[in-house]
């Protein structure tokens, strides 16, 4: 008797996804509730268990786009768990050290799609690249070393003269692969946004002295207390939730020719993963605690990163929050999350002398910049909410006591 292995329906929009890699080889055994495959759509990436314990026999290869309720294997019940005899192991031809290997990587250890396409930004081969991965996966990270240990390697191999090698054996200059659902989705929503809103940006600048006194002062005892870090985050969240409680458009959506207040803040957080950006929301944030809005903020990070994220943690969002400065960005532009109508970026914190009182100081700043949609949102909105948001991380004692 054998037991359908399906494609699980991962929330109400969702209606395809890729198998983004087999977790299991062809015959197998695998236990109940077992992860055996990774599911990826174009909101996360899910994998998906074992519906009982039994042998694998695999019927769609990872790399295809599957339909939801589609049977892409099965679970064999009392058959023998042992996989195909392998075959005779074959004496490998020798080669130069300018030839990279020609065979494919297995299927537990091939490269994750964050990983290919960093190596094909980079102009390297990632099956070359040590995998560290679960089963010896290689990793966007593995890749990104490799490149940083062995900057002398060439990124192609030597080209050969004519009468040594036939021109047909040349290694192509161009790698092409198929975007990832995700990133096309990424791609599809920023292109709306683009087209679909009236984007503009306004600028402020923070003196984040206070708040980083009042974090460093307090930091030792919030984490003995809640077992937690106490990040910048937590007050920009919070400074975020005051001012849209100011200014409830930048909060606000348009339906058609109607305007759709949210009275209550679903604040998501863009988060940086080997998949793409990944934005989970922090639902109903005006009624979280700086320890409660720091510890979801670190549940949700880990679940994006190591793609075990659930669809309903990204969807519902109302507002937006971007850190480019975790990267060193010191000014940008972001693009809002469509349909939401603002979104607010952050940046490198940086030292730099301003005048306080006549005097000339050295403080610790940091660029702000709020992106709005221009149909809803009018510039003196956008300015003053963004100059609320400057007065709260300068003052940071207020959010405590209001």
């Amino acid at each position: 008797m054998a037991v359908n292995l399906v494609v699980p329906s991962v929330g109400e929009s969702i209606t395809e996804g890729t198998i983004a890699q087999w977790l299991k080889k062809d015959g197998d055994a695998v236990g109940a509730d077992e992860p055996v495959f990774e599911l990826e759509t174009e909101k996360a990436t899910t994998a998906v268990p074992a519906p009982s314990s039994g042998r694998l026999v695999i019927a769609v290869p990872q790399g295809q786009t599957v339909k939801v309720g589609q049977v892409v294997g099965r679970i064999e019940d009392g058959v023998a768990a042992t996989r195909p005899a392998a075959a005779p192991a074959k004496k490998e031809p020798e080669t130069t050290p300018s030839k990279a290997p020609a065979a494919v990587a297995p299927a537990e250890t091939a490269p994750s799609p964050a990983a290919r396409q960093h190596a094909a930004d980079a102009g390297i081969d990632a099956r070359l690249v040590p995998g560290t991965g679960r089963g010896g996966r290689i990793t966007k990270e593995d890749v990104r070393q490799f490149v940083e240990k062995r900057p002398a390697l060439p990124l192609e191999p030597p080209i050969e003269p004519a009468s040594a090698k036939p021109p047909a054996e040349a290694k192509s200059r161009e790698t092409r692969q198929p975007m990832t659902s995700i990133r096309q989705r990424i791609a599809e929503r920023l292109v709306a946004a683009q087209h679909s809103a009236a984007i503009l940006t306004t600028f402020n600048e923070a003196d984040l002295s206070a708040v980083l006194a009042l974090r460093t002062r307090y930091k030792e005892a919030f984490q003995k207390k809640h077992g937690v870090s106490l990040g910048l985050m937590a007050f920009f969240v919070r400074a975020c939730v005051e001012a849209l409680r100011g200014f409830p458009a930048v909060n606000a959506r348009l339906d058609g020719t109607d305007i759709v207040y949210h009275n209550y803040c679903n604040i998501g957080v863009a988060v940086s993963t080997e998949r793409g950006l990944m934005v989970p929301v922090l639902r109903d944030a005006q009624d979280m605690s700086f320890a409660q809005v720091e510890k979801r903020l670190a549940e949700l990070a880990e679940k994006a990163r190591s793609g075990k994220i659930a669809v309903d943690d990204l969807q519902g969002g109302t507002f937006t929050i971007t850190n480019g400065g975790v990267f060193g960005s010191l000014v940008s532009t972001p693009i809002i999350n469509y349909p939401q109508v603002a979104i607010l970026g952050l940046h490198k914190i940086q030292e730099r002398p301003i005048a306080v009182n006549g005097q000339v100081v050295i403080r610790p700043m940091m660029y702000v910049a709020l992106s709005y949609d221009h149909r809803l949102v009018d510039g003196q909105q956008a300015v003053w909410f963004l100059v609320r948001v400057k007065e709260l991380m300068e003052d940071p004692a207020s959010m405590l006591v209001t």
